[in-house]
């Protein structure tokens, strides 16, 4: 029997770009699910210090993040150091999607992986972030 995927919450606390009624309501029906997730306060700033959650999230096994843009997700945790599987990660971008899709989305036991594999075409690595 496959593993039913992780799921990890951002709640963009820094940044701000994600609208906070969509990030208010994932987090409302994820908390009333009676379903086990990881909530972080921002994931720019665990990849800025490096948080070590971050490859124990990246190390173990299928993951849904509800967060931002999938690539901007991709190079936190490469930056952090802990590079994301490209075939284990589905990112839900609060950002851009409704939040019930984001929730339907996390709470479908299917992983649908959407993370871009592999390097920029203009092979541009990530850039280094300072600790905070």
């Amino acid at each position: 029997m496959d593993k039913a995927p992780r799921i990890l919450y951002c709640h963009c606390k820094y940044a701000k770009v994600v609208p906070p009624e969509v990030k208010g309501e994932v987090l409302r029906q994820l908390c009333s699910a009676n379903k086990p997730f990881d909530a972080v306060a921002d994931l720019c700033e665990m990849a800025a210090r490096r948080d070590p959650l971050l490859q124990r999230l990246a190390e173990g096994g299928p993951l849904k993040i509800a967060a931002c843009h999938p690539r901007a997700v991709k190079w936190l945790f490469a930056s952090g150091g802990a590079p994301l599987n490209h075939e284990q990660v589905q990112i839900l971008n609060m950002r851009t999607q409704r939040a019930e899709e984001v929730v339907a989305g996390l709470f479908d036991s299917r992983l649908e992986p959407n993370l871009p594999a592999g390097k920029p075409k203009d092979g541009i690595e990530p850039a280094s972030v300072s600790k905070v």
